[in-house]
C-alpha cells in the first residue's frame, strides 16, 4: 500500500540543516507561503472535479465511491479490505461504499479464487465506460490549461512536481 503524503506536513529539519533552511529569511518564508495558498486553490478545485467526475457516472455518487471506481479501473479487481486500507478508510465506510456502488450496478462482488472467504470487487462494464469518459475530459481541460503554455515551462512543470513528489517520498513526511 502507497500512502499519499501530505504536501503540507514539515518535514523534520536536523540542527545541522535548519540554517540552510532559513538562509532564505523572509523571503523563502513569503515563497512558501505562497506555494501552500497555492496547494490550497488547487486541492479545493480538485476535490470540486471529483465531486463533478462523480455525478458524471451517477448523480449519487459519493467522491469516495469515485476514488474507489478510480482504483479498480486502474489496477483491477481488488477485495474490499485492500480498498479501504488503500484509500485510509475504515472497513465500515468502506463496506457501505461498495455496498452502495453495487446498488448503483457501478460494481461486481464475486468469489476471490485465492480466499474463499473474501470477495472480490470490480468495476462493471458500463461503469469503466462512464469512468474513462470522465478521465478523457479531465485530460481535455488540462490539455486546454497547459495547451497554451510554452513546452519548456509545461516540462519544467512536470520535473518541479516530481521533485517534490520525490521529496515527499523520500521520508520527508511525519509518521
Amino acid at each position: 500500500m502507497t500512502l499519499l503524503p501530505d504536501p503540507f506536513a514539515a518535514p523534520a529539519i536536523s540542527p545541522e540543516a535548519a540554517p540552510a533552511a532559513s538562509a532564505g529569511g523572509g523571503a523563502m518564508t513569503a515563497a512558501i507561503g505562497e506555494v501552500e495558498r497555492q496547494f490550497g486553490t488547487l486541492i479545493v478545485s480538485a476535490r470540486a472535479s471529483i465531486r463533478n467526475r462523480a455525478a458524471a457516472i451517477h448523480p449519487e455518487l459519493q467522491p469516495t465511491g469515485y476514488k474507489v471506481l478510480t482504483l479498480l479501473a486502474q489496477q483491477g479487481a481488488r477485495q474490499q479490505v485492500e480498498l479501504a486500507a488503500e484509500l485510509q478508510t475504515d472497513k465500515a465506510m468502506m463496506s457501505r461504499t461498495v455496498k452502495q456502488l453495487g446498488e448503483f450496478g457501478l460494481v461486481e462482488c464475486t468469489a476471490d479464487p485465492h480466499d474463499g472467504r473474501a470477495k472480490l470487487i470490480s468495476i462493471t462494464e458500463d461503469a469503466r465506460a462512464k469512468y474513462e469518459t470522465t478521465i478523457a475530459e479531465s485530460r481535455r481541460l488540462l490539455y486546454d490549461r497547459l495547451g497554451t503554455w510554452d513546452q519548456a515551462e509545461v516540462e519544467r512543470f512536470a520535473e518541479l512536481l516530481a521533485r517534490l513528489n520525490e521529496t515527499s517520498s523520500a521520508g520527508n513526511t511525519p509518521a
